[in-house]
């Protein structure tokens, strides 16, 4: 009994430690954001490559989630002779809640795991060591320029994502199923308000600070063997994805 308490105790002990690691990282990231030499070129090469390469991917998952949200919603809202209220109920899915979060697991699926990998393989390969040897400091030159890029990427993909998803449902209820062009974008203007917009893109610019954070952190310590970009890469992901959730849930229980 008393060791398996122990193994609790250094399994607890290890999982903190590993934490503290984590936000000693991020801290660190930030602290050399902002001393010089800023990295503009580089961080308008990792917005390209966080939100222009993800842009494709974030636009097809939004039309295709408008599209079944239009479905569900106009079904599901005849029942109570309410078909009127698609407009204001897709808006409110997307803006506040499906948004955020759909966007956050494109661009982790799409740019994440991308980033972990590669920072994962410069780390076996020993490249980032030759940056120390260089006096070059790592983590200003490939962390922190990817750290602002995912703060700058997120909001204005899950705007997209918004966007193409109302438009998506708006070809299902108006276009397929005959609901009155009207009261979809009237009831959409009565019931959303600035407060939806706003915590819907204060929700993504976390989720951005999430995916840049956890897969850099993951990329830049994979294990030095030969599984350990694969390794880092699953990691990132899948921590990733309960972050954002868990994080969602909290960011809502407050902004309610």
């Amino acid at each position: 009994m008393i060791a398996f308490f122990g193994q609790i105790g250094r399994a607890t002990i290890l999982q903190l430690a590993g934490t503290g690691r984590m936000f000693l990282f991020l801290l660190s990231a930030f602290a050399w954001a902002f001393r010089p030499p800023l990295r503009i070129r580089l961080i308008l090469y990792h917005v390209k490559t966080i939100g222009v390469d993800s842009l494709s991917v974030v636009v097809l998952s939004g039309i295709f989630t408008g599209m079944v949200m239009g479905l569900q919603g106009y079904y599901s809202l005849r029942k109570f002779n309410a078909e009127s209220f698609l407009g204001s109920a897709v808006a409110l899915g997307l803006l506040r809640e499906l948004g955020p979060v759909l966007s956050a697991f494109m661009v982790t699926g799409r740019t994440g795991s991308a980033m972990a990998a590669e920072l994962g393989s410069m780390k076996v390969t020993e490249q980032i060591d030759a940056l120390y040897s260089m006096a070059v400091n790592p983590v200003q030159y490939l962390v922190s320029p990817r750290l602002i890029a995912g703060l700058i990427s997120m909001p204005l993909l899950t705007a997209i994502f918004d966007v193409v998803g109302i438009y998506g449902a708006y070809v299902i209820g108006v276009g397929l199923l005959g609901v009155s062009s009207g009261s979809y974008f009237a009831g959409m203007e009565s019931s959303v308000v600035f407060h939806d917009v706003w915590s819907g893109l204060l929700k993504s610019i976390s989720f951005g600070l999430i995916i840049a954070w956890v897969c850099c952190y993951k990329g830049f310590h994979a294990p030095p063997m030969a599984t350990g970009v694969g390794q880092a890469t699953t990691e990132s992901v899948v921590l990733c994805f309960v972050l954002i959730l868990v994080w969602d849930y909290f960011m809502t229980s407050v902004m309610l």
